[in-house]
């Protein structure tokens, strides 16, 4: 297929009349904590399969007031100017595909092979963030249960929440489900029958399939979990670890849970509940849109392939890491945000056989903006603050990067080979820009993540109208 072609099938996002006091926000307008970068310092270039950094667990606190003025619409900068602009920064020395947008109209400012599948690192959970909450909406909430099993059992149902905690954070927001409330709603129950010594089941089937990537490299595991509908705490333990069976865990730690609520449990075994089971207790994850700015916040890559399941789980599929990537493109192409040469096999990113254009990554940051899908806006408010917060707190010391500190928003992508950097940013004309500059294969890793810095930062300074 032409490059020509693919450029007539490249939709155009309609409805973009935004009143988003959002996109003025900095680092105020997620309802988290600022934390340290995930996707830090690149690895050396290697032949290795690459370790991807670690991801952050972020406490959640109250959200801050604004402090940056709302954004209006800007005049349209001029292509030309956009260009030289950019190319003043200097060549990245690399592959690089390269796409900016002006949010409202959709123009085209800079295309550099723009079409030309590459690949993404963690700008993917863009992807998967969007095919979320369009498909289950914001305000969604995922529910652990326990019901009533066999006589004297009870079974622990994982509902796919992703940042389900074994205890309550006090005064935290948004509020997220512990183990510690649900023995205690489950003790209450089971003390009005006269029961204080149970069996315990746990079943984590609504997800299905493969728990682990088979396009992950083994050097994976101590950086993520094998993707379950039932963990706690994200299979991780500080020091240790992680939980190669999370379900299993999560149940050790709900046991111990109820004999803190002075309720024994004797035997603990995996246990399907029946579709007709008697509920006894539940609680509630975070809305979907906190989950989503989390996800992208702290570039997690265990809470993104929760998600990533269930795309297949709320299409009524199997909830399999197969299905998820079939329900991903469907989904993405229903938003006007896919390529039929993209090709995505996971829900974080991780997979070196990931490959994306810039101009999909940039299509679906125009649809999050878009009057036509309010629904999307997490994405947008997740994005990480250049210089404030997540993945980009600890970036953009370069004094060639420092005004965009504040002003410039994206999602950052680092593996072995890649750096990228996908989001939005407002232009001292007051016009408002989607971006995406994935660099493949450069010659020194460090330079390649200071120049998305840099690039991001000369469309910020730009008076380029």
């Amino acid at each position: 297929m032409s490059r020509t072609d693919r450029r007539r099938r490249r939709p155009a996002i309609a409805g973009f009349g935004i009143g988003l006091a959002l996109l003025g926000l900095g680092s105020a307008c997620s309802p988290f904590p600022q934390v340290s970068a995930t996707d830090q310092t690149p690895p050396p270039a290697s032949t290795a399969p690459p370790t991807p950094t670690p991801t952050v667990a972020a406490e959640p606190a109250a959200a801050p007031a604004p402090v940056l003025k709302p954004v209006g619409k800007g005049p349209v900068p001029d292509p030309d100017r956009v260009k030289r602009a950019i190319e003043r920064v200097g060549s990245p020395k690399a592959e690089l595909g390269a796409v900016v947008e002006e949010v409202f109209t959709g123009k085209t400012l800079y295309d550099r092979n723009g079409d030309d599948p590459v690949l993404p690192a963690s700008t993917v959970k863009l992807l998967t963030s969007a095919a979320a909450l369009a498909a289950l909406g914001p305000d969604h909430e995922f529910s652990t249960k326990v019901v009533a099993g066999a006589k004297g059992q009870v079974i622990l149902v994982g509902g796919g929440d992703p940042y389900l905690t074994d205890t309550t954070v006090p005064d935290s927001y948004p509020a997220r489900g512990s183990l510690d409330v649900l023995a205690a709603q489950t003790a209450r129950q089971l003390r009005k029958s006269g029961q204080t010594t149970i069996r315990l089941g746990y079943d984590e089937s609504l997800f299905t399939g493969r728990a682990w990537n088979a396009t992950w490299p083994g050097n994976y595991r101590d950086q993520v979990t094998p993707t379950s509908a039932l963990w706690v705490n994200e299979g991780r333990h500080q020091g240790a670890p992680r939980d190669t069976d999370p379900a299993k865990a999560a149940a050790a730690a709900f046991a111990k849970a109820l004999k803190q609520q002075k309720i024994s449990v004797t035997k603990i075994t995996e246990q399907k509940a029946a579709a007709k089971a008697k509920p006894l207790a539940s609680v509630s994850s975070m809305p979907l849109e906190r989950i989503v700015e989390q996800v992208l916040l702290t570039s997690d890559n265990d809470g993104a392939e929760v998600l990533f399941r269930h795309l297949a789980v709320a299409a009524d599929r199997p909830g399999s890491i197969d299905e998820a990537q079939q329900q991903l493109e469907e989904s993405l192409t229903e938003l006007k945000a896919w390529d039929k040469e993209s090709e995505v096999y996971d829900g974080s990113g991780l997979s070196r056989q990931n490959r994306v254009p810039a101009e999909v990554l940039v299509a679906v940051l125009r649809a999050a903006a878009s009057d036509d899908h309010p629904e999307l806006r997490a994405v947008l408010t997740g994005l990480p603050v250049a210089g404030a917060e997540g993945t980009l707190r600890s970036r953009f010391t370069d004094p060639a990067a420092e005004d965009g500190i504040g002003v410039v928003r994206g999602k950052t992508g680092t593996l072995t080979g890649v750096s990228s950097l996908a989001g939005i940013v407002r232009t001292e004309d007051g016009a408002l820009l989607a971006y995406a500059f994935v660099i493949n294969e450069p010659k020194d890793p460090w330079l390649a993540r200071e120049w998305v810095a840099k690039a991001s930062t000369a469309l910020a300074r730009c008076g380029c109208a």
